[in-house]
C-alpha cells in the first residue's frame, strides 16, 4: 500500500466533543495514513477534555461563535476555506477526511475529488446526509469506530499495566488494523507502521522480543487470531478465518444479541443509529447469519419486532432513511 498523507477536519458538534468517540475517529485514519494537519471547529469550553488529545495530534482549534436567533455559526464556511487552501496549497496531503456528514460540504468533496485528493468522510448515521456519503471516496459511520471497539481500547492505559494485559490490548489493536485493512495479507513492516502511528512510543523490546516478527509469532500462537506466512524473506500477517468456527444466531439468542449491542451503542453515546450499522455488527459476529434462520423475512421485520418489545422506537431521517432510536 501506498503512503497516505490526510488532513483531518473535525466538526466537533457531529462528534459529540467526546474524548472516546473523536480518538477513535483519529485511530481510524492513522491505520491508513499520517495525520500531518488536524483542525477542529465549534470548539467551546465545554470541549475542554478533548486538549490532551488535540494537542498530542497537533491539531489546531477554531472556537465557535454564534448568532441570530438560530444559533449559527462561522465553522462550516472556515473548514471550506481551510480545506480548499490546504488542497491549493500543500503537495504532501493527498487525503482528506472530514468529519461531519452534512450535505452543505458535497460541493467541497467534490472539488477536492477532482483533483485527485481521497476523501474519507466519517459521521453519525442520525445526521449523515446521503448525498454527503456517495459523494466521498470512502465513507464510514462514527458508530461503527466507537460502540464495537473494547473499553480498554479506547481507555488511557493505567501506569501498573500487567504484562499480560499489555499482550492482549496489542492483540486487539493488531486485530483492529488487519479488520480495516482490505488486503487479505499485510506486510509485517506495514503493520509495524500502523502501530507506531497508534502508539508512537511502540518497542517490541517492551513486550521481550528482539524482533518484530517474533513477538508476531508469540501473538499468533497464544490467540489463535492471526497467521504469519512468509514468501521470500517476506512476513505477511493475516486475520485467521473463522467461518469454519463461526457462531451461530438462533430464535433462542438473536434478541439478548441485539439488545446487546444497542446497549453497546447506547453506552457510547449514540442515540440513534441507522439499522445497516447494527446488521454489519451481527454479520461482523456471526457470518453466517440469514434473517429467515430466526423467522423473519428481513431485517427491518427484527427491527418492528424489537419496537414492539419496547427496546427501540423507529423514526425517519432525511431521505426516508430508518433511524432505530434506542430507550
Amino acid at each position: 500500500m501506498g503512503k497516505m498523507n490526510f488532513a483531518v477536519f473535525v466538526d466537533l458538534e457531529n462528534t459529540g466533543g467526546k474524548y472516546n468517540t473523536l480518538q477513535n475517529v483519529l485511530e481510524k485514519v492513522k491505520i491508513k495514513g499520517d495525520i500531518l494537519i488536524g483542525k477542529a471547529y465549534g470548539y467551546t469550553e465545554q470541549c475542554s477534555e478533548l486538549k490532551p488529545l488535540l494537542l498530542s495530534n497537533t491539531f489546531s482549534v477554531v472556537p465557535s461563535l454564534r448568532w441570530g436567533a438560530a444559533k449559527k455559526n462561522n465553522s462550516d464556511i472556515q473548514l471550506v476555506i481551510d480545506a480548499l487552501e490546504v488542497a491549493y496549497t500543500n503537495e504532501l496531503i493527498d487525503c482528506f477526511c472530514i468529519v461531519s456528514g452534512d450535505s452543505d460540504y458535497t460541493p467541497l468533496v467534490g472539488k477536492l475529488k477532482a483533483m485527485g485528493k481521497f476523501v474519507l468522510g466519517i459521521s453519525r448515521s442520525e445526521v449523515a446526509s446521503q448525498i454527503f456519503i456517495n459523494a466521498c471516496s470512502e465513507f464510514v459511520f462514527l458508530e461503527s469506530v466507537s460502540a464495537q471497539k473494547p473499553a480498554r481500547a479506547a481507555a488511557k492505559k493505567e501506569p501498573e499495566q500487567e504484562p499480560e494485559n499489555d499482550l492482549e490490548e496489542l492483540e486487539e489493536l493488531i486485530e483492529t488494523i488487519l479488520s480495516d485493512r482490505n488486503d487479505e495479507n499485510v506486510y509485517a513492516a506495514e503493520l509495524k507502521n500502523a502501530l507506531l502511528r497508534l502508539r508512537p512510543d511502540f518497542l517490541e523490546k517492551n513486550y521481550g522480543f528482539s524482533y518484530f516478527t517474533r513477538l508476531l509469532a508469540h501473538l499468533s500462537q497464544k490467540y489463535k487470531k492471526i497467521r504469519l506466512t512468509e514468501d521470500r524473506n517476506v512476513v505477511y500477517v493475516a486475520l485467521v478465518d473463522k467461518s469454519g468456527s463461526a457462531k451461530q444466531l438462533t430464535k433462542e439468542n438473536w434478541h439478548a444479541a441485539a439488545v446487546n449491542y444497542l446497549v453497546s451503542y447506547k453506552n457510547s453515546g449514540f442515540d440513534r443509529i441507522n439499522p445497516s450499522i447494527l446488521k454489519a455488527m451481527i454479520l461482523n459476529d456471526y457470518p453466517d447469519f440469514e434473517e429467515k434462520q430466526i423467522g423473519f423475512k428481513r431485517f427491518s421485520d427484527m427491527m418492528k419486532q424489537l419496537e414492539k418489545d419496547g427496546i427501540i422506537d423507529i423514526e425517519w431521517g432525511e431521505g426516508h432513511n430508518m433511524l432505530l432510536k434506542i430507550k
